[in-house]
């Protein structure tokens, strides 16, 4: 009896505490908006110079959710549309073009088979100059996007110039489908799905492809999830299921609000239950894509082939505000499976500077696949086969943000009517030669790592006094630096070559084609091809035998060890 007094007594007070919270949280919320409120009306009618209301409150929302983490946004109604096409629906009114801005003018830089600028004979390296009169010098891509995008069947008109010649076209808007999964098909005698986003239908999408591709009795299927930054995590959820039993635990958000505490749980009986499955990530791989990754990992259903995902562990929610704006809030952290929270950055705080910090050492912990394998939390996905990822130089880097391939990959369409099959195009030394030349009146500078050297170290000599003493050999290294650079497009032909082959396929066999492209050259691939062919391996990983016991050991990551299984 006197156990059940004391019982009621701490709940009485436990309710009475968290009341009194509630009450005082209300006060300070009311307070500090009357604050607001009342600065915001002061500086609008005593500035001294005009302002606009609307930008001052847009800036203010702005810099207060900054403060929380880059995921929690405002949306005002404006940019409404726009949210949904990047977040929610894969769908839109608009003419099948994309276009690039080089040196301020407008260039379509790619067309989509089928669309409606395609249909019209729009190419890549037309010069937009007006949009239904309105003329773009001077809009940025926001803009552009506008004018270019509205209702299905509705008319956009074109002024264009090609190589000189004033062209005006009229194009009927149509609905463009921006589909979740890119690209789908066999690769040799294993089926493979691109799957670039989590938007509305990703998982019929992936489930439709399987299942077209698992009428070919493929060895193996490998999802690629490189590239893709989430989305939806329900679709997550229903392609994790696609592949594991019913009635279990994909993902856990757990928030602040119990209301915001949910588990989610596979539905339905698995589609391919026992294909080998392997799947590809990489650095920017993140929230939905880690789901589907971290679950298949815990699950030891599939493996993992890469390199460690974003680590994007946050959950948000949209939220009506009034005049049809919205707010994006992170409402939530995700748990996989074994229990573990891949979010890598600790956003509520930061170190000295004011920086956002890495998930603190002391709090990563270890967690325990169904089988019993090692992971960890607090840096995104592990993969358990780690392939290292492709880092270009800098004058690949630079030829790129330049655009320096736009020009010769138009070119080359306009001289060559055909090209070979994309899965086995490639340039001939000749034609390379010929890009390189190209280059020799072109701008592609770019400061290399040696260069900012020599110019700290130029610097510090001035410092010291001592400049007069090296100036002589400060200036030879610099000579002998630029005489290095010109050879670079030579030194790095290979990478350079293939970003210049997929410019040029994109022409005929617009994106699919640039993908099967890439394949020649897709390391990942290959190891997920290879290890899909090795069904011992593939067993020894998932079971976690030798060195697959553990998967991103923390203290041989920080000693600059990491698996290579």
């Amino acid at each position: 009896m006197k156990r059940n007094k004391f019982a009621l007594l701490f709940a009485l007070i436990a309710f009475a505490s968290l009341t009194w919270s509630f009450k005082e949280d209300l006060f300070l919320v009311s307070k500090n908006l009357d604050i607001f409120a009342s600065l915001y009306k002061e500086i609008n009618i005593n500035y001294v110079d005009e302002t606009s209301p609307s930008d001052l409150m847009k800036t203010g929302i702005d810099a207060m959710l900054e403060s929380l983490d880059p995921y929690t946004t405002y949306v005002p109604e404006s940019e409404v549309e726009e949210y949904k096409l990047k977040y929610v629906s894969t769908q839109f009114g608009g003419i099948g073009a994309s276009t690039v801005f080089i040196e301020g003018k407008l260039f379509v830089n790619e067309v989509s088979s089928g669309y409606p600028a395609f249909k019209l004979g729009i190419q890549p390296g037309d010069q937009i100059v007006k949009i239904n009169g309105v003329e773009v010098k001077g809009k940025d891509r926001t803009e552009v996007s506008r004018l270019l995008r509205g209702p299905r069947g509705t008319a956009v008109d074109l002024l264009i110039v090609r190589e000189g010649t004033v062209i005006q076209k009229q194009l009927v808007r149509d609905e463009i489908r921006q589909p979740n999964v890119s690209y789908s098909g066999m690769v040799g005698d294993i089926a493979y799905i691109r799957l670039d986003k989590f938007l509305e239908n990703s998982a019929q999408e992936v489930q439709d492809a399987a299942v077209e591709l698992n009428k070919q009795h493929p060895k193996g299927l490998i999802l690629d999830l490189r590239y893709n930054g989430g989305g939806i995590l329900q679709e997550a959820v229903k392609i994790v299921n696609l592949f594991v039993n019913k009635d279990l635990v994909v993902v856990t958000q757990k928030g602040r609000n119990p209301e915001k505490t949910v588990s989610y749980k596979t539905n339905n009986l698995p589609l391919l239950p026992d294909l080998p499955l392997a799947v590809i990530i990489n650095g920017s791989s993140a929230s939905a894509s880690e789901i589907v990754a971290g679950a298949l990992q815990d699950l030891d259903r599939g493996v993992i082939i890469g390199q460690r995902s974003y680590g994007k562990g946050l959950v948000q929610q949209t939220f009506n505000l009034p005049y049809n704006s919205l707010v994006k809030v992170t409402v939530a952290k995700y748990f996989t499976p074994s229990g573990r929270c891949i979010q890598a950055v600790d956003y509520a705080h930061k170190n000295a500077e004011g920086k956002n910090i890495k998930i603190a050492d002391s709090l990563i912990a270890k967690y325990k696949t169904r089988t019993g394998r090692s992971v960890y939390n607090g840096s995104g996905v592990y993969p358990d086969v780690e392939v290292g990822a492709t880092k270009l130089s800098p004058i690949t880097i630079s030829l790129i943000s330049k655009s320096m391939f736009f020009d010769f990959a138009n070119a080359y369409k306009r001289k060559h009517a055909a090209i070979s099959p994309a899965t086995d195009f490639q340039l001939s030394d000749e034609e390379y030669a010929a890009f390189a030349s190209s280059l020799d009146d072109k701008d592609y500078s770019y400061v290399s790592a040696t260069e900012r050297l020599l110019s700290d170290l130029r610097a510090e000599a001035e410092k010291e006094q001592k400049l007069t003493a090296v100036k002589k050999d400060l200036e030879d290294l610099k000579a002998k630096m630029l005489v290095a650079k010109k050879t670079e497009v030579l030194q790095h032909k290979a990478e350079i070559k293939r970003i210049l082959e997929t410019q040029i396929v994109s022409r005929y066999y617009f994106e699919k084609g640039k993908i099967m492209q890439a394949f020649q050259y897709d390391k990942e691939l290959e190891a997920a091809k290879s290890l899909l062919g090795n069904s011992s391996k593939m067993l020894a990983i998932l079971k976690g035998e030798g060195a697959y016991k553990t998967i991103g050991d923390p203290a041989k990551i920080v000693t600059g060890v990491t698996d290579s299984n």
